[in-house]
């Protein structure tokens, strides 16, 4: 079994009449890329804030590397919370200077370098924070966060407001990143980029845990087939007589069934030509991360 990184025992957290987060319970371990999902108030960033010190829990516990809740911990991990905040006047070096002086780092001019090109900033090295796009401040934090090489990293939101491409340099970065063995925790409601770095996820609701465990298991869907046919009522109706085939939905002149797994699509196709209803199409349909996700915090 892999290292145990990271260990939350039913921590919660209240603020006044709001409960954050509800015995909360989880593992990480090394070389996950963990997701902690959920809609705003779910308890997300309240969770990265009590994990990182911010902030203290009312009861329960966590344990960093078997090692407790000690401050001492958080030198193996780099973390991005909130809004990148660096001197806007200075460069990159010199920001990154003072987050080295700051971490007690000693001849840090190469580790600079390092995840300066890392993040693809090197040739700005001298540019100032202010005239960098949304995009380039979120590498730059990050490049923060890698700066004295943790093995843990923590991002909370860290494509929140980024275009199409500064959203794909974050996630080609953090898959960069997964592949060195750096173990990853982060936190985002935008579940698509999720479903492309996650191994792991779990979803959160109003500081509840719904859900938890591999991305594969989570999405793990009964067999769906996507049907169209000159009437789908007809359709419908002999599909009700298929004992092996579950009606899901009809819309837009479409039927989405479910198909017991030892059968195929063909032999559902033969099946309602000997009834006399000829599909016009046929194929296999799966839901996003989104929609798996939909379904848990609504059910």
């Amino acid at each position: 079994m892999q290292e145990t990184i990271l260990e939350i025992k039913d921590l919660r957290k209240e603020y006044k009449d709001v409960v954050a987060l509800q015995g909360l319970n989880l593992t990480i371990r090394k070389g996950q890329v963990f997701g902690l999902l959920g809609p705003n108030g779910s308890g997300k960033t309240t969770t990265l804030a009590i994990l990182l010190g911010v902030i203290h829990a009312k009861s329960g516990s966590f344990s960093w590397f078997n090692n407790g809740d000690k401050d001492e911990n958080r030198k193996n991990i780099g973390a991005l919370l909130e809004t990148p905040n660096f001197y806007p006047y200075m460069n990159a070096v010199d920001n990154l200077t003072v987050v080295a002086k700051i971490k007690g780092m000693h001849a840090y001019d190469t580790a600079i370098e390092k995840v300066l090109r890392r993040v693809d900033l090197w040739d700005r090295r001298t540019s100032s924070f202010r005239s960098f796009s949304l995009g380039m401040k979120q590498r730059l934090a990050i490049a923060s966060a890698l700066l004295a090489d943790p093995d843990v990293l923590v991002l909370d939101e860290p494509t929140n407001g980024l275009d199409p491409e500064g959203i794909m340099d974050i996630r080609d970065l953090i898959n960069d990143i997964s592949r060195e063995g750096k173990t990853i925790l982060i936190a985002s409601h935008i579940l698509d980029e999720l479903e492309k770095v996650c191994t792991h996820v779990a979803i959160l609701r109003k500081g509840e845990l719904l859900e938890i465990g591999e991305l594969r298991d989570i999405m793990a869907q009964e067999r769906m087939l996507l049907l169209q046919a000159e009437n789908p009522e007809t359709l419908s109706g002999h599909l009700q007589n298929i004992p092996w085939v579950t009606i899901k939905s009809t819309e837009n002149g479409e039927v989405l069934v479910s198909i017991d797994e030892n059968y195929t699509p063909a032999q559902l196709n033969q099946q309602l030509a000997s009834q006399g209803i000829f599909l016009s199409g046929i194929r296999e349909y799966r839901k996003n991360l989104e929609s798996t996700f939909l379904d848990i915090i609504r059910s």
